[in-house]
């Protein structure tokens, strides 16, 4: 019964894909699955060829007509039908042994057999007008077809050429609209990536250093640039330790840079109103303006300082080629953040009257350029035929693109002004900026970099065919003078053992060869000569008074020779080429006059200089090259032991400097806002990707802003509670010193018995307030419920006031940033020694001084550095508080005490968001465009806010009294720090919250703050320093 059952499936299997209006019964199948033979079931057989009556309905009679029941379509089907049928049980016989063709029908009628076939004639007809590439062949019979005809019309009869032609243009257009992927060799080629780089080029900037970080580092898209942001290897220590002891490169070409041009009196007048001399430097100091040194400042809008800063910038004025000329033009280099470009470029614009008059842009090369042509061989093995189309006419290859590919040709990069005669020009990416940072990277400059040669007499001059700048510059004696000293100064800078001993912000100008020809052929490290220079003297008058403005002159201030050296740069192909021609492999290749000439900078870069600890850490320099030159200098550095960082180094070389990270680090800029809404962004869609038990729940741990600093409502609740009078200022003692005492001594802040208080409040009689109403959206889950949290009604703020409205700034000024200094007793990383204020005079901490700094900069951050005093490392949007006297005295009992702890808060949207989680479950799916109104949620008031679990809502209030220590400020960069081997931190605690602190604070304490990580309920203790 099995092998019966098992042939009867298979058989069942073979039948499905028959008519369905032919029907067998069970018996026909048994007879013919059982093997028996012709005698026995003849008339029914299935594969015997008999046929079976069917019932046909046909114009609403019935009539019998005889069809084949299985006769096979095809000889092949028919020949595997009866291998697998009953012939198996007559191996012996043929197929011709069954019999039953003599009951064929006499005639059938034509309509009831068509009408019974009719979707089988409609699946044929479908498939063949079906068109496809090969019509033209389906259409001749099987007997006619060629396989020539497939790639030769001809071969087709002549009925069918015009058709077949039409077919294959078709097929032909849609191959070149949707081409296959080519090969990967052909990719490869050459001119194909050039083609895909000019291409990938279009929408992001492309440093000239892409290729060689795109190998080596994680890039990312930001500013319209691509950038490095860290090394694909584990070198976190090792980039320190090249900061520390060795060198570290960084391609800042990013940065943009716009020149001003005009006479010095309009420069000056109009930059004036967008700087301030209380805070330090400005643009008419008498060292830079000389330009002997690069200087740095932090730029505002005009005419409102201290506020509405727009960010830090450094700039670099041209030398005076006359020192007592006055009168004459000068040009200014303003270096600048990408993302600080289009406001200060606005506010430039403004200040200097400039309109939007285009330019004309001065010829590319003034002076006669006269191309080295070499001559013309026989055979040049290793050069590659010239690209031709199929017209046979030669292919114009594409070119490479340097420097800012994403412009538009047409678009205006100068602005003049027609008043005052100052010009602006845009001249982002035609200058590269290379640092290098370390106590060796002058050293690796310098053995990487060599002065170029100066012919010697006519003879040599009138050879120099290819770089004719350099051979009119070396007619000029004084020039040559100048070109000498210069390369004087650069072999006495090598007696120096680290660039900290050198002069902050020193410009030197410099004209050197190709580098690529002095480049080693394996990779080593530079080394500082320690032996004793000759002339020590001037190399001591070096590093204390710097170097002279009239050596800081560089040709490569003159656009004409920058667009000269950049066309004239000689490809590595051709480099290749002569180096093959070498008699000796490997030794240095000599091209006499026809080597490049090429006019840098070399600017010194200050290290750590704010504070008493590490001054000098960090110091290096910066090179400037014109563009096109990128990966020329770029190798040859990297060869002498330069270690390659990204953005990530750069922003812990600033860290580890006590400097704020623009735009990280700058919160009253509009860049720093607009850095810090998209970092709230990423960090909740990163923490949305996280289920609710593996990602931590900051509403216990009564962090209200885990991702954000709400520096606004910080300087705001602080000028509520000294306008509200909860603090008042009360002078005892003969120091006069300033006291902040609460009116109200039940006064608690509303935090410390959250849990206690929510009770109460449940047991009392409530008043009766709006029901609580709930939506949600296809996001996140909205919930719309009463402020709650603080007891006293003077602290809450009740305008919702958002981090972009209103205004916040940061404290700038000198004077008196040196002022609270040393009141708040800066000491060392570990809070061990205390360092003394220096300076003209010293203020005590009087009622009348604080009063006057409450009235003149209510809403203002000052930035700290926190260091803490044992174990911990802070990391970003740590909450900084203000120690109780409590805290305060456990300190003095137990020095080893971590500190004191945040009781766990309650959680009131956790029960909500199951609530709102089951009823998002019941709903039917809906579409992810769907909001909260469609599904017929509404609001009470309005105005809905983001409730995710484990989150605070966006509308939060009393953000300094939310938990048992007064928030004074938060943490905007924090790690353990290498430099000092503890952790430290970096961010802005509000004014008012840091003299109410060290008021209220002994005079041994002053200074002591707590800090707490967002994720964390345990407060560290660390000392609060400003550096000036």
């Amino acid at each position: 019964m099995s092998g019966v059952s098992r042939k009867e499936k298979k058989y069942a299997k073979l039948m499905r894909n028959q008519p369905s209006n032919i029907t067998f019964s069970s018996t026909d199948q048994m007879a013919g699955r059982s093997g028996m033979g012709p005698s026995e079931s003849q008339a029914t057989n299935p594969r015997c060829g008999s046929f079976t009556s069917l019932q046909g309905v046909t114009g609403g009679h019935v009539q019998q007509q005889q069809v084949g029941s299985a006769q096979p379509s095809s000889y092949g089907d028919h020949r595997r039908s009866s291998y697998r049928g009953g012939f198996r049980g007559y191996r012996g016989n043929s197929r011709g042994s069954c019999h039953g063709y003599s009951q064929i029908p006499k005639s059938i009628t034509a309509t009831a057999f068509a009408q019974a076939r009719a979707a089988e004639i409609n699946a044929m007809i479908k498939a063949v007008s079906h068109k496809s590439g090969s019509q033209f062949l389906q259409s001749l019979p099987p007997t006619m077809r060629r396989r020539a005809m497939s790639h030769n019309i001809k071969r087709l009869p002549r009925r069918l050429q015009e058709i077949a032609k039409k077919e294959v243009e078709k097929v032909s257009q849609l191959k070149k609209e949707q081409s296959k992927s080519k090969s990967r060799k052909a990719r490869r080629r050459h001119g194909s990536l050039l083609m895909e780089f000019n291409r990938r080029q279009r929408k992001n900037i492309w440093l000239e250093t892409h290729i060689w970080h795109a190998k080596r580092f994680h890039m990312v898209k930001k500013w319209g640039y691509c950038l490095g942001n860290k090394p694909t290897t584990k070198s976190y220590r090792a980039c320190y330790r090249s900061m520390t002891k060795q060198c570290l490169l960084q391609d800042l070409s990013y940065y943009c840079c716009l020149e001003l041009n005009g006479t010095e009196n309009n420069l000056l007048k109009a930059l004036a109103r967008l700087t301030s001399v209380d805070a330090g430097t400005t643009f008419a100091s008498v060292a830079c303006l000389s330009g002997k040194c690069q200087g740095s400042l932090v730029l505002y809008k005009a005419d409102q300082y201290p506020e509405k800063p727009l960010g830090p910038v450094t700039f670099l004025w041209r030398p005076k080629t006359q020192p007592d000329s006055s009168s004459g033009n000068r040009q200014l280099w303003i270096w600048m953040h990408p993302a600080l470009k289009m406001d200060l470029l606005t506010e430039l614009q403004l200040v200097c009257q400039c309109l939007d008059v285009p330019v004309p842009e001065p010829a590319p090369n003034e002076c006669k350029t006269i191309t080295y042509v070499p001559e013309k061989q026989t055979e040049v093995v290793g050069l590659k035929r010239k690209q031709q189309d199929k017209a046979g006419e030669v292919v114009i290859p594409e070119k490479k693109i340097i420097g800012n590919g994403t412009r538009d040709p047409s678009t205006t990069v100068v602005w003049t002004s027609l008043t005052n005669g100052i010009t602006i020009e845009d001249l982002t990416m035609e200058i590269l900026r290379y640092r290098l940072i370390g106590p060796l990277s002058h050293c690796v400059i310098f053995e990487a970099i060599q002065a170029a040669d100066v012919p010697k007499n006519s003879e040599e001059r009138e050879e120099t065919k290819m770089y004719c700048w350099w051979s009119e510059y070396c007619t000029q004696p004084e020039k040559m003078s100048l070109h000498n000293h210069q390369r004087d100064i650069l072999q006495l800078l090598l007696g120096v053992a680290s660039p900290a001993e050198i002069s902050a912000g020193t410009v030197l100008g410099l004209t050197v060869g190709d580098p690529r020809l002095n480049m080693p052929r394996n990779r080593t490290t530079a080394i500082p000569d320690l032996s004793q220079p000759e002339d020590l003297e001037k190399l001591r008058d070096l590093c204390l008074n710097g170097i002279g403005a009239e050596y800081a002159q560089s040709q490569i201030w003159d656009r004409n020779v920058r667009n000269v050296v950049t066309e004239t740069k000689i490809s590595e192909q051709k480099l290749n080429q002569m180096r093959s021609k070498l008699l000796v492999p490997g030794t240095r290749l000599d091209l006499g006059s026809q080597e490049s000439k090429i006019p840098i900078l070399l600017v010194h870069q200050p290290g750590k200089m704010a504070g008493q600890e590490h001054t000098g850490w960090g110091s290096g320099w910066d090179i400037l090259i014109p563009k096109g030159w990128g990966m020329a200098f770029w190798i040859p550095l990297i060869y002498r032991g330069a270690r390659v960082g990204g953005l990530q180094e750069g922003a812990k070389h600033t860290q580890y400097k006590g400097l704020p990270h623009f735009p990280d680090d700058f919160p009253d800029c509009p860049a720093g806002i607009q850095h810090s809404v998209e970092t709230k962004k990423e960090l909740i869609d990163k923490y949305n990707k996280y289920p609710p038990a593996k990602r931590p729940n900051y509403i216990h741990y009564g962090t209200m802003t885990p991702f954000r600093c709400p520096w606004q409502q910080l300087v705001e609740e602080w000028e509520a509670h000294i306008q509200a009078g909860d603090l008042k200022l009360a002078v005892s003692g003969k120091e006069q010193e300033l006291k902040f005492e609460v009116q109200n001594p039940n006064y608690k802040h509303a935090g410390v018995h959250e849990n206690k208080a929510s009770e109460e409040m449940s047991n009392k009689e409530k008043p009766s307030e709006p029901d609580e109403e709930m939506e949600e959206d296809s996001e996140s889950v909205t919930i719309l419920e009463r402020n709650t949290g603080c007891k006293n009604g003077k602290n809450v703020i009740t305008q919702d006031t958002p981090a972009e409205s209103g205004h916040v700034s940061v404290l700038r000024s000198r004077k008196l940033l040196k002022q609270i200094s040393m009141w708040c007793r800066p000491s060392s990383s570990r809070g061990q020694q205390t360092q003394r204020y220096r300076g003209p005079a010293q203020v005590p901490l009087a009622a009348d001084a604080v009063k006057s700094i409450i009235g003149s900069y209510p809403r203002f951050l000052i930035w700290v550095r926190l260091s803490l005093l044992k174990k911990g490392s802070p990391i970003a949007n740590a909450t900084i508080c203000v120690p109780s006297k409590e805290d305060l005295q456990l300190l003095v009992s137990d020095p080893n005490c971590p500190g004191p702890q945040e009781s766990k808060h309650r959680d009131p949207f956790k029960q909500k968001c199951k609530a709102l989680k089951n009823k998002k479950r019941a709903l039917p799916k809906v579409p992810e465009t769907t909001t909260a109104a469609d599904l017929g949620i509404t609001s009470v008031s309005g105005c809905g806010v983001n409730l995710v679990q484990g989150l605070w809502p966006d509308q939060i209030r009393n953000v300094i009294s939310h938990c048992s220590r007064l928030a004074i400020g938060y943490v905007s960069q924090g790690d353990f720090s290498l430099t000092v081997g503890c952790g430290e931190a970096l961010g802005f605690v509000s004014l008012l919250g840091l003299l109410h602190m060290i008021s209220n604070q002994p005079p041994n304490h002053r200074g002591l703050a707590l800090v707490r990580n967002p994720a964390s309920l345990q407060y560290r203790f660390a000392k609060i320093n400003i550096e000036v």
